[in-house]
């Protein structure tokens, strides 16, 4: 079967190679950057969606890295440290490598800044779409868009903001495993040093508390 004149069996190669190394990899990011100049990711959907990644700029007051594909690498690189936490460590990984794949279309310049308002929602619609176009496994998919719709919720929760959704959060996923993903998230930015590391980490314990509180209501 052909699609975009490349045989289906290719699109399938490439995804169970980046499976193999975001799962076996010290560094996925080495893997993936170099992925990142053939033109079956740049052109050929659904890789293109990550592609994409590459061209969405983010706030450099908030990610001194630089584009959204940038981040990604750092949490996948991240995640790869921590993945034998998980316990579903291969949904755990493909939910660092899409977690912001919603960027891509809900990133927007207002008023001088650059925003992406609901791109944890989109991006779990985002990635479901690009999940089934190689599998159909249910529990698999479904670990991995749950993260990427709750991985957002530490900033929400802990600012305040009318978005935070604990008892939706909880209802779909442990706290255990989505704080897994936020750390990792919250420390893929270029500027980490070890005292950014340690104030993080403090943020995401005063997350749990207050998820834990709010369970104990």
């Amino acid at each position: 079967m052909l699609i975009g004149g490349m045989i289906m069996d290719e699109r399938n190669v490439i995804f169970n190679n980046i499976d193999k190394h975001i799962m076996e990899d010290v560094k996925p990011s080495i893997y993936l950057n170099e992925l990142k100049k053939n033109d079956v990711f740049k052109f050929e959907y659904p890789f293109s969606l990550l592609y994409k990644l590459t061209e969405t700029e983010q706030s450099l007051k908030h990610h001194p890295e630089g584009s959204v594909w940038n981040h990604t690498m750092l949490v996948v690189d991240n995640a790869a440290a921590k993945r034998e936490l998980s316990n579903y460590p291969r949904a755990f990984m493909w939910s660092a490598l899409l977690h912001d794949i919603g960027k891509a279309s809900t990133t927007k310049l207002r008023n001088g800044r650059i925003t992406s308002y609901d791109h944890d929602k989109v991006g779990k619609e985002v990635a479901e779409k690009f999940l089934r176009e190689f599998t159909n496994d249910e529990d698999f998919i479904k670990g991995v868009i749950t993260r990427v719709r709750w991985h957002m919720q530490i900033l929400f929760v802990l600012k305040g903001l009318p978005f935070a959704d604990i008892k939706g959060m909880l209802s779909e996923i442990s706290l255990e495993e989505i704080s897994l993903l936020m750390i990792c998230d919250r420390v893929g930015r270029g500027d980490m040093d070890e005292e950014k590391k340690l104030e993080e980490e403090r943020d995401l314990k005063n997350f749990i508390e207050k998820c834990r509180e709010y369970v104990g209501q």
